[in-house]
């Protein structure tokens, strides 16, 4: 490793009680009482503030942390970090946002408690941008969240201090969520896994519950699948949607051959850089040498569904913005940062189209079921080019140049979150000249979230993921 790369390279993984382990290696080892969960609290706590001087994942840190009840969780004693948009009884939700002070939450969230009946370890919080509207964990006049496999680069959002500590080593697993993203967003510029459930696979998300068009699931970020799919298994035993099918425990390649539709350039038109589009063909040929048959698709989408998604995040600013005294009584909303602002400030201009953007985004789901006849997945890329580096993403762009960046990036993961899809980010072997990920997506018909662990596990067994202590 050269001077600059261990400069730019950050990672805690050392011999102590944690090791290389993922989360269901850990949590065996705890079970087998080769290590016991005060160790592995004590020594990820040590881990996270090694790293955290450089990375800056970490909004707020349990004082005493303890396993949840649950001694035979799937992550019994594991350690993580639970996203700040989320109430963890006694620490502050402040959801990124400089606009007002957080008050310290008086129970946990209903998804808090399906992530706590796992029986994990809560260390604390991890970071997002303001309201998560971001795909890069960056802030006005505060240090951003860094990539850990290249410091100068962004972590991705809106998860990306959660995203930033797992891809490190600091704990294996983490809280994420997703609202057109923000699992698979930092999981792809971090090296990890990342599923954004079928919506009502998990226990709902507060905020998003009340809203016309529900476009949030929560999961966690890992660095291995089957940490994931354990992860899925867990959550449907505290509580299963009856109206999905079970997903069950998925422990590796079923061997089924699957039908595979391929994507490189987004369906309105952004087309991939080159690192991102080999990534993707690399995938699809590797699927074809393992018996796996591989056609390329277009979905036909409405041309404006970027414009209608663009209002759709107006409103939810515009919410925030207009109820933000329920989240702190000195809430301001002239301190929300400058995309937040821009955002909410676009849709006061454009809201009497409110009606037609939630009509035309409801019917998306006609139009990307078709994608699917004559194939299980879809195959493209996460986003439309590598990890950015610091700044470019920055609410401190002015708004108007900030939003076309924005839209030049994220132009594959929304449309899982409007039809309620679910989708997996996995990492593909290539690299870009700076020693980044790049992740290629998998997205699915509702409730197939077996199929898409299943082709995840294909791809990790054939070409284990990249380590970053190996890098």
């Amino acid at each position: 490793m050269t001077s600059f790369e261990q400069m730019t390279r950050v990672h805690a993984f050392r011999d102590d009680a944690l090791g290389e382990h993922d989360a269901v290696g850990l949590a065996a080892a705890i079970r087998r009482q080769e290590v016991s969960a005060a160790e592995v609290a004590r020594d990820a706590a040590e881990r996270v503030r090694d790293v955290e001087g450089r990375l800056h994942a970490v909004q707020a840190h349990v004082a005493d942390p303890v396993p949840a009840a649950g001694a035979d969780g799937a992550f019994a004693g594991v350690p993580t970090f639970v996203k700040d948009n989320t109430d963890y009884q006694g620490l502050p939700t402040g959801h990124g946002s400089a606009a007002f002070t957080p008050r310290a939450a008086r129970r946990h969230a209903p998804f808090a408690r399906q992530f706590l009946s796992t029986g994990v370890t809560v260390l604390g919080k991890t970071r997002l941008p303001e309201f998560g509207f971001s795909p890069s964990t960056e802030y006005e006049g505060a240090e951003p969240v860094r990539n850990p496999w290249h410091t100068d680069h962004s972590a991705g959002g809106s998860s990306g201090g959660s995203a930033a500590l797992v891809a490190a080593g600091a704990v294996p697993i983490a809280h994420a969520n997703d609202g057109g993203g923000s699992i698979r967003i930092p999981a792809a510029c971090c090296g990890l896994v990342g599923l954004k459930p079928t919506r009502g696979r998990v226990v709902a998300n507060a905020q998003s519950a009340r809203l016309p068009l529900d476009i949030v699931a929560d999961g966690v970020v890992s660095r291995s699948v089957r940490d994931t799919a354990a992860f899925l298994a867990a959550a449907e035993n505290y509580r299963r949607n009856p109206k999905l099918p079970p997903v069950g425990r998925v422990e590796g390649p079923s061997g089924r051959r699957l039908r595979v539709g391929f994507l490189l350039d987004s369906p309105n038109g952004v087309r991939a850089d080159d690192a991102t589009r080999a990534a993707v063909t690399d995938t699809a040929a590797t699927l074809e040498r393992l018996g796996h048959s591989v056609a390329p698709v277009e979905p036909v989408i409405d041309p404006r569904f970027t414009d209608d998604f663009l209002t759709y995040w107006g409103l939810l600013s515009f919410l925030i913005g207009t109820t933000g005294r329920t989240l702190g009584r000195d809430f301001d909303r002239r301190r929300m940062d400058g995309l937040s602002r821009g955002l909410h400030e676009a849709y006061v201009r454009n809201w009497r189209q409110t009606p037609g953007v939630l009509r035309r985004l409801r019917q998306t789901k006609v139009a990307y079921a078709a994608a699917f006849r004559g194939f299980d997945v879809l195959l493209s890329p996460v986003l439309a080019h590598t990890p950015p580096p610091i700044g470019h993403l920055s609410p401190e762009v002015p708004y108007p140049e900030l939003v076309e960046r924005i839209l030049r990036y994220v132009a594959f993961t929304p449309l899982d979150n409007i039809v309620g899809t679910p989708s997996i980010s996995v990492p593909a072997p290539a690299a870009t000249e700076e020693g980044l990920p790049v992740g290629v997506l998998f997205s699915g018909r509702p409730g197939s979230e077996r199929t898409l662990l299943d082709v995840a596990f294909t791809l990790e067994a054939d070409r284990p993921f990249r380590r970053i202590q190996d890098a």
